[in-house]
């Protein structure tokens, strides 16, 4: 019996093993496509729950854009001209508005000499996210789980946080700079898979769109709690480590570890009563003679011990989905950062930025529900290129933000839009193209992947401020390349989420017979 429960758990296909015809053993799947229903109450709930923590993910990634924003200036005496360069001027002659503390950039005087170290904590920041979702990763897959992982991130994200507000000079701020990185970094990848492995298979993408709307909300709340905070950098730190703070303290222990990862571990026990959980919310009642399929011991642990590296179609796949991340990382993160090169109100572009992310959400989670990944994904990337491209024509240098420049704003929106809906398809994609047992750490691999385009990004950012037409030609020539790595992806809508690499080997080399966007 036990061969046969782990042979319908390594082909996925088994419609269930009796036991002295009274127990009925059936994988996590396929329990909840037949029993607990693939997307209802309890897991709507729990997709919300997970999903909030997105904010502080978002709030901690994109303060910078104003904590460490050159911020306005104006002259003291006659031998000051507002026309020329600051550089140009004696330290007496001019003086920051709203005082030395409004930002990193003043009150440590990131300008002229300086102006390349006003970008290296942004940049240290993502290397710390990239350092840090490789360690999450695995602890998600291999020894903590989803949940315990989001916590531990949570509250690790919450002290770095505060601690940069307590920063001496620019290095102490940039090395603290690193840590929130590699703290905050555990949120997405875990908060993702956490929630899409506790529903049915086609309600994966939609589901996964929850998180990037939060995202969005974090996005939206910062010009909020920015603008109050204006005249202090470091207050505006304080304020964003205390949410993820009370979020571990009130909402965590109210989630449910992943099913999936816990029949995997051979937790069979604890899967049920997740499972039940579900059913129950959802009205409905699971048979007492049914359990969860678990790999035997042996085989759990060759399963575990797999890796990206050994199977050739895999690493394949991995450093394709690496490139892609580099180049979309590169442009959504860039694009946000890129702002303050615009030639209008900072408070104002960012929220309009924000508000392009919700539309992109909802955009992305209806064509998910109906469209293949690939071209999805291929075409938003081409679009946020196009877009990024025209915003060239009218990037004309530092104009005045009273005038503002319409044109260049719409491009730019259009084109964050694209990147963003690009960025989240992109996670989608990844969560369904490997296998359960390793599902966390290629998420991670992609999450680094885009962490390191992110840590460039912030370099061209404060080179886009002698000439803003540089950084964004180079964001349109980076999305457009990225949409067209994915050409060696395969098709993943509708497809089970298989266990181990080898089962999804053998499973995608049968559907492939039948259905040709299917290949290794």
């Amino acid at each position: 019996m036990e061969a046969e429960a782990e042979r319908l758990v390594g082909d996925g296909k088994g419609l269930g093993e009796r036991e002295g015809d009274s127990k009925v053993v059936l994988s996590v799947d396929e329990i909840i496509e037949e029993y607990v229903g693939s997307f209802g109450f309890s897991q709507l709930l729990h997709a919300f729950l997970v999903s909030l923590a997105w904010m502080f993910d978002s709030q901690n990634t994109l303060v910078t854009i104003f904590s460490d924003a050159q911020p306005s200036w104006r002259c003291l005496d006659s031998s000051c001209s507002i026309g020329k360069s600051f550089c140009e001027l004696s330290p007496d002659s001019w003086e920051w508005v709203g005082g030395k503390e409004t930002s990193t950039v003043a009150e440590w005087n990131l300008i002229c000499d300086h102006k390349f170290r006003a970008g290296i904590p942004a940049s240290l920041f993502f290397l710390g996210s990239l350092f840090g979702s490789a360690v999450h990763g695995r602890l998600a897959d291999l020894y903590l789980g989803r949940k315990k992982t989001v916590l531990f991130s949570c509250l690790l994200t919450s002290i770095t946080a505060y601690l940069t507000s307590l920063a001496p000079n620019i290095w102490i701020y940039a090395l603290l700079r690193f840590s929130n990185g590699f703290a905050r970094s555990g949120i997405g990848i875990c908060c993702l898979v956490l929630t899409t492995e506790a529903v049915g298979r086609k309600k994966r993408g939609q589901v996964g769109q929850y998180g990037f709307f939060f995202f969005s909300v974090g996005f939206l709340s910062l010009p909020l709690m920015a603008y109050p905070t204006r005249h202090s950098w470091r207050t505006l730190y304080k304020l964003i480590s205390l949410l993820p703070l009370v979020y571990s303290l009130l909402i965590i222990p109210f989630i449910s570890e992943s099913p999936r990862w816990l029949a995997l571990k051979g937790r069979s026990g604890e899967a049920m009563e997740v499972l039940n959980k579900y059913a129950k919310q959802n009205g409905k009642t699971l048979p007492v003679n049914l359990a969860v399929s678990t790999p035997s011991e042996s085989k759990q642990n060759t399963d575990l011990n797999e890796s990206l590296w050994s199977k050739g179609w895999a690493t394949k796949r991995v450093i394709n989905v690496m490139a892609a991340g580099f180049g979309i990382g590169f442009v959504y993160y860039g694009i946000q950062l890129n702002v303050e090169n615009l030639n209008f109100d900072l408070y104002y572009s960012v929220a309009l930025n924000a508000l392009m992310e919700i539309p992109a959400v909802f955009i992305g989670s209806v064509l998910l529900s109906f469209t293949n990944r690939r071209p999805l994904f291929s075409v938003s990337a081409y679009i946020a290129g196009i877009s990024c491209v025209l915003c060239v024509i009218f990037a004309s240098g530092k104009k005045s933000k009273s005038k503002g420049n319409w044109a260049q704003l719409s491009w730019e929106a259009v084109g964050f839009m694209a990147a963003s809906m690009a960025f989240d398809v992109m996670y989608i994609y990844c969560v369904e193209l490997f296998p359960t047992n390793l599902r966390n750490i290629a998420v991670s691999m992609l999450r680094q992947a885009l962490m390191l385009g992110a840590a460039i990004a912030p370099l061209l950012v404060v080179l886009g401020r002698l000439s803003p037409a540089i950084s964004f030609l180079v964001f349109g020539v980076l999305a457009i390349f990225s949409g067209l790595l994915t050409f060696w992806l395969p098709e993943t809508r509708n497809t089970p989420l298989y266990d181990t690499l080898e089962q999804q080997e053998k499973e995608e080399k049968l559907n492939s017979i039948s259905d040709p966007e299917i290949e290794l």
